[in-house]
């Protein structure tokens, strides 16, 4: 069980690695056609809404401010919501499961234990104090968010700006500047020999999918008769939790990797589940505990769900007229913020 856990978890990682990598390279088609002044012979993947956080939580701000789903950058909300929804019900899942900079991230710290034979672990004091910043980059972004008015931000996403955010993203990345450059070569660096750096510290991402975790049922559930104290868990756990120390895990660090699941010796002490079915047997049963199949088949239903329902509605592309993209997107590069002008 435990290594089928991995098993599957890697499976569904690799997948939606890929299908982000087919929705980049649809993208970046779509783009190079406009650039060059010819029709493209793709179209343009809703699906790289996904890399605009801000611009889905200002959708869903929008949305319950107005209960109308805004038409710019729909999927950027919908996709927002089921990764929220995913936290709520199976853990901070997305971040071990789907993310793929959670998942480069991890492969990165892979590559360091072979590098230098192992990941270096902060003082906890320290570790504690850096894990701190995430929640203060959230905080930041969900009041500055949370402050503007539905007019102000159905202003933003309608400028020039806002309409190309993804291609001004992408911009970002086809044209690293050496700050930017450096930046992440810094971050791939550290995560190298801390384990998860981006994630751990400073991902405000990750920081609200924690919380919302906090509300999920599954939660790994340690059985103390069965526990033998060997603390193969706890060293496994990438966020360095007391596993082996606690009856259930209830940190919002926890991603539900099953690292911990895996490293355990003893068949049964340490489970992903719902909470312990009270039976009349010397010691409580894991009745609802989740098999790896089950748990990526509830991962795939939710976010599946969400798109198709988007779909089905018409709320999942930005219908912007081709001429309009004609026109903005070669001049993308001296496109600035509004807030910046």
């Amino acid at each position: 069980m435990p290594d089928r856990f991995q098993k599957t978890r890697r499976i569904v990682q690799y997948t939606f690695a890929a299908l982000n990598l087919w929705i980049a390279g649809q993208f970046l088609l779509w783009v190079l056609a406009f650039e060059r002044g010819v029709e493209p012979t793709v179209s343009r993947p809703a699906g790289v809404d996904g890399w605009l956080p801000i611009a889905g939580l200002m959708n869903t701000k929008y949305f319950f401010s107005t209960g109308q789903i805004p038409a710019i950058h729909p999927a950027a909300m919908v996709l927002f919501l089921a990764f929220c929804a995913i936290s709520l019900v199976a853990k901070k899942a997305f971040c071990s499961w789907l993310c793929p900079i959670g998942t480069l991230s991890e492969h990165l710290a892979l590559l360091g234990r072979k590098l230098f034979g192992k990941n270096l672990r902060l003082p906890r004091a320290l570790d504690v104090t850096l894990r701190g910043l995430k929640y203060l980059l959230l905080g930041f972004f969900v009041i500055f968010i949370v402050g503007m008015s539905a007019e102000v931000l159905t202003d933003f996403l309608s400028t020039p700006y806002g309409i190309l955010a993804d291609v001004k993203m992408l911009g970002f990345f086809r044209h690293l500047g050496p700050v930017a450059l450096l930046v992440l070569t810094v971050l791939a660096a550290l995560s190298l020999v801390v384990e998860q750096f981006w994630c751990r510290y400073l991902c405000p991402y990750g920081a609200l999918m924690g919380l919302l975790s906090l509300a999920s049922p599954l939660k790994i559930r340690r059985r103390v008769a069965l526990c033998t104290g060997c603390g193969h868990c706890a060293r496994a756990c990438p966020a360095a939790l007391a596993v082996d120390k606690l009856v259930q895990v209830r940190s919002a660090e926890c991603t539900a990797c099953m690292h911990c699941v895996a490293s355990c010796p003893t068949e049964g002490a340490l489970q992903f589940s719902l909470p312990i079915v009270e039976t009349s047997a010397p010691l409580p049963r894991y009745r609802r505990a989740l098999t790896p199949t089950a748990f990526a088949i509830l991962i795939a239903a939710l976010f599946c769900g969400f798109v198709l329902a988007a779909r089905a509605t018409d709320h999942w592309q930005t219908h912007i007229p081709d001429a309009v993209y004609r026109q903005l997107i070669p001049n993308a590069g001296q496109l600035a913020h509004p807030g910046l002008r």
